[in-house]
């Protein structure tokens, strides 16, 4: 199955996709919205791009596991998405995986501004690739 991957951000929402056949993940590109409908507007575009049988969104969760008010917003947020698209969504935790897109980026040689312009797909491919490890 194919899956398209959404850590979605106040500003900036990355994406990624892969296929669960073959666990590999591939950032596809960062969007920068203003508001939840261009970020739903730009969610469509990326279907219709890429074709995915099921989503991935990056689920906030404290460090202790516990939800806060992010991880609350973000449930509602796949839910809408859910019902716009039609498809199947699921939630993953998301945390470290901005830690992990820096890491990857350490050595890359791009300027601050470079890595800000990928760095979130990036992190939508981490949390591809832990919701392929965790056998979902």
């Amino acid at each position: 199955m194919r899956v398209l991957a959404i850590d979605i951000g106040g500003r900036r929402t990355g994406f990624a996709t892969g296929d669960t056949e073959l666990s590999l993940a591939q950032p596809i590109g960062v969007i920068e919205h203003a508001n939840e409908q261009e970020l739903m507007e730009a969610v469509t575009r990326m279907i219709e791009a890429h074709e995915p049988d099921e989503l991935l969104v990056g689920l906030p969760l404290n460090m202790d596991d516990s939800e806060g008010p992010a991880a609350t917003r973000m449930r509602k947020t796949a839910e809408q998405i859910g019902t716009l698209t039609g498809l199947p969504v699921h939630l993953q935790d998301e945390r470290l995986t901005s830690f992990e897109a820096d890491s990857r980026m350490a050595q890359s040689g791009r300027t601050h501004a470079g890595k800000k312009r990928i760095r979130d797909a990036i992190a939508a491919a981490a949390l591809l690739e832990d919701y392929f490890a965790s056998g979902s």
